[in-house]
């Protein structure tokens, strides 16, 4: 195969998003795949009954609707489309009420009671704003000027806090444990500083984005990617296990869309031991049991909410929650879990056949833990959807082993690419300035390991691809915070 002037290893959403910044500054660029197709953790696949689509891993964007860089590309042209349930995110509570999350603020703060008013208040400075905060907020901390310092900074304020003492700021459970639920897909304790910052980025993306579903499954998003990228000359190739840097065409740079341990075995001598030692000790977070259901018809929940939103997260409160997140840091399953739910289908006809709908729910526990969830997690959705069992066709259970054996970055179970605690969520793999150079200065990391972490928003291959335009090829790419 001939030379070309940049190779992307992994067609995950953030390594088709470096390789199209590449592609679109004029770089011949090749991405090669260990799967059959593209997608990462955007993928869709028919894992329980013909005509049911599954997501095995992302199902809902706010992050993807919302992101800088995919909204600054024609994917739409190569059939990406969002779709948006009548409700962004509903949390129920037992007696049948529920906090609910929309586009709407004045809708959003009328299902927090007493809170709304604080809720309004919490959001109001950011409202409308979106398209400068966004870029601000979705790169790395250090290294960058804000192109709106004085937003940051106001930002930063609230985002730095845990989720924990942030939900100090409502008197109600209702606001409190959507703050709660929403800090919680960090798989990070609610007192670990900058969840509070997870919630409200998530709250303002649901006000200004929406929590959308991409038509006909997540793979739309990475087939759109893919697309838009061979529309630019780039190639694709799938089904290529790359072990390491050698079996890749001549380039001037390698962008790798991996985790760090894997980086470490790709790049083997090209690194230095010490800096590969470092990869390898990078720690894990937690791992996610999953289980996608084919069902007769729509989730019986209790709350009617629930019946127009495209998440659910039941917890049901904030101490709940809580004391999942807790038991997951402890090393044990979590019994009650706190579930993130989704039902694509309700607003996707696509996902099932007709009068039938799809289910994606997943618990966090032990990385690499080897037990079985699925009767308590069936038991906490029976407890806000009675009768929910009498519907299942089908259901195919996914634990940590095999998420990894699906995907390799999963280590353990793990799909936000290494732990979220801490300040590990702003600086990673390692604390350095600019997190996607290597010591070998053709190799670039461009997964989810680094800023701004996990989501299906492609902001860290296109930071990365960024940097690698600049120090390889003297280019520059363009900046989505400043168009």
């Amino acid at each position: 195969m001939d030379g070309v002037d940049a190779v992307v290893v992994g067609a995950g959403p953030n390594g088709l998003a470096a390789a199209v910044t590449l592609a679109e500054a004029g770089l011949r660029v090749s991405v090669f795949e260990a799967a059959d197709t593209v997608g990462g953790g955007a993928r869709t696949e028919e894992l329980t009954l013909p005509g049911f689509r599954h997501d095995p891993c992302s199902a809902v964007h706010p992050l993807g609707a919302g992101s800088p860089v995919l909204r600054s590309w024609p994917l739409d042209r190569h059939g990406l489309r969002w779709l948006h349930p009548d409700v962004a995110l509903a949390h129920p509570f037992p007696d049948g009420t529920a906090a609910t999350l929309s586009r709407s603020v004045a809708q959003t703060a009328a299902s927090l009671n007493i809170d709304g008013a604080q809720y309004r208040r919490l959001v109001r400075p950011f409202l409308g704003r979106w398209d400068e905060l966004a870029p601000d907020v979705l790169r790395p901390p250090l290294g960058a000027v804000p192109r709106h310092p004085l937003l940051l900074a106001r930002f930063g304020l609230p985002a730095a806090l845990p989720a924990a003492v942030l939900m100090r700021r409502f008197r109600g459970p209702l606001a409190r444990a959507l703050v709660a639920g929403l800090a919680a897909h960090t798989t990070s304790p609610l007192g670990s500083p900058g969840t509070g910052g997870v919630a409200l980025m998530f709250a303002l993306a649901a006000h200004a984005a929406g929590w959308p579903v991409a038509r006909g499954g997540s793979q739309s998003i990475s087939d759109a990617l893919a697309g838009h990228l061979r529309e630019l000359g780039g190639q694709v190739y799938t089904g290529r296990l790359i072990r390491r840097l050698d079996e890749l065409p001549q380039a001037r740079a390698y962008l790798l869309d991996v985790v760090p341990q894997h980086l470490a075995e790709l790049a083997g001598p090209r690194l230095p031991e010490r800096y590969r030692d470092r990869l390898r000790r990078t720690p894990p977070g937690p791992a996610v049991f999953k289980l996608d259901y084919a069902l007769s018809g729509p989730v019986p929940w209790t709350a009617p909410a629930c019946r127009q939103a495209g998440t659910v997260h039941l917890g049901p409160y904030d101490t709940d929650i809580g004391a999942a997140l807790r038991a997951v840091h402890r090393g044990s399953a979590p019994d009650p879990p706190f579930l993130i739910a989704a039902q694509p289908s309700l607003c996707d006809p696509t996902r099932a056949p007709a009068g039938k709908h799809v289910l994606w729910v997943y618990a966090h526990v032990p990385n690499g833990w080897t037990g079985d969830l699925t009767p308590v997690i069936e038991a906490q959705l029976e407890r806000f959807a009675p009768g929910f069992r009498d519907l299942v066709l089908a259901r195919a259970v996914t634990g940590p082993a095999e998420l990894q054996r699906r995907n390799p970055n999963y280590l353990g179970g793990d799909i936000a690419g290494g732990s979220c605690e801490g300040l590990r969520l702003l600086f990673r793999p390692t604390f350095a300035p600019v997190p996607y150079a290597t010591p070998d200065p053709a190799v670039f990391l461009c997964s989810s390991a680094t800023p701004p972490g996990p989501g299906v928003h492609g902001m860290c291959g296109f930071h990365a691809a960024r940097v690698a335009l600049h120090r390889v090829f003297g280019m520059r790419a363009p900046d989505p915070g400043r168009g």
